[in-house]
């Protein structure tokens, strides 16, 4: 949740759009810098405990840094390092699941955990709008602090590591039932001594398929999740507080389509609709001039968005189920970069935009920005069509 923030300090300080895109793009940077690191931490360390740490480390940021319009580089290195923080996360999860979760369940699971990222956002867009109006952005950055320590307090309590098929057996039931789901599951994580084969992974034309699926979802997603609030404000002349319970409904839409269905045999298909239909949509989205058009517009868009990930994101698993936290993290970095290059490149697009003399509120001048996302979807639905697969290529 800490990357979706709401962009009142940059407007409270008069940035240009360029400048805004590069401060909210600082999240990316620092994310990009610890998502392989992030994989051979949680390969090495355990999924269990980098999770725990990841969670701690940008709770205390967002908690204890104050958010001052009025000192810019704090603003930076606060997004930059909750980045760095919030880095560690997928590549722990994707271990964490790749360890607990037998293959037939793989794709359920993790659109049922990454399907709550989606939700939190729905649930910020609803509430730190207001939030942000009665009590300025610090609480929000308060809010997420107390949600992230909390949810660390439950994971630490019920949460444990994976079994051990290496320990004797005993006989106590929960010992037993631990044993029962790894026997269950081809895709053990490695062990911590097994050689990564960083080289076959590189070069493994699948996992580009992958890469290049994650750089798009979230080039779309990062675009859609940073500047439609500007869109709504500059095109369409209404700001967030006024817009009630439908500003929510595009991520609340991702929630619900990213469990609708993911099933392994239907990578391919899920993929290809999800991204086309979302490309299809984001092209008309600048055609609509009120907020009713634009809200179902990107409704549709994120929700296929989500269906399309159904298709690559369980991927890596498949392709790869002992190191799967290792392919996540060079995916993830893929996606992260698609972050940092689709804000900052959103912000001097308007600008270039604005200095061209063409009009900010024309929602006609958005529709490069737009553009760029749809056709993207397009060319890599393609690449997951040609290269993609479901079989295991790395033992």
């Amino acid at each position: 949740m800490p990357r979706m923030k709401v962009p009142k300090p940059a407007d409270a300080i008069n940035v240009n759009q360029a400048n805004k895109g590069l401060i909210l793009s600082m999240f990316y940077y620092g994310y990009v810098l610890s998502q392989i690191p992030g994989g051979w931490a949680a390969q090495r360390l355990g999924g269990r405990r980098v999770l725990l740490l990841s969670f701690l480390l940008w709770s205390l940021i967002c908690g204890l840094i104050p958010l001052d319009p009025n000192r810019v580089v704090i603003l930076v290195l606060s997004r930059l390092f909750v980045g760095v923080a919030q880095g560690f996360i997928f590549p722990a999860i994707h271990t964490v699941l790749a360890q607990w979760v037998p293959p037939q369940e793989r794709s359920r699971s993790v659109s049922l955990t990454t399907s709550g990222m989606y939700l939190g956002a729905a649930c910020g867009m609803l509430f730190f709008p207001s939030l942000v109006k009665h009590m300025g952005p610090q609480s929000v950055c308060l809010v997420e602090a107390v949600l992230g320590v909390a949810w660390s307090v439950i994971w630490l309590k019920f949460s444990s590591e994976p079994p051990r098929t290496d320990l004797p057996k005993v006989a106590v039931p929960k010992v037993a039932s631990r044993e029962k789901i790894k026997a269950q599951s081809t895709g053990v994580v490695a062990p911590r001594t097994v050689k990564i084969p960083w080289r076959r992974i590189i070069f493994s034309l699948p996992v580009w398929a992958i890469v290049v699926n994650n750089f798009t979802f979230h080039y779309a997603l990062y675009v859609i999740m940073n500047w439609l609030p500007t869109y709504f404000e500059l095109a369409l002349k209404l700001s967030l507080q006024d817009m009630g319970s439908s500003k929510m409904l595009p991520y609340f839409n991702m929630f619900i389509f990213s469990n609708w269905w993911s099933v392994t045999k239907t990578r391919k298909l899920l993929n290809t609709i999800g991204f086309v239909v979302s490309a299809v949509a984001l092209m008309a989205l600048p055609s609509f001039g009120t907020p009713s058009g634009t809200v179902i517009c990107s409704s549709v868009s994120l929700g296929f968005l989500a269906l399309g990930r159904a298709g690559f994101a369980v991927n890596h698993m498949d392709v790869a189920p002992k190191f799967a936290g290792i392919v996540m993290g060079v995916s993830n970095t893929a996606g992260t970069l698609a972050g940092i290059v689709g804000v900052g490149l959103t912000g001097n697009i308007l600008e270039a935009a604005k200095a061209s003399n063409m009009d900010l509120t024309n929602s006609e001048t958005w529709r490069t920005v737009f553009f760029v996302p749809s056709y993207l979807c397009i060319f890599s639905s393609v690449i997951f069509l040609i290269f993609s697969t479901g079989e295991k290529i790395f033992e």
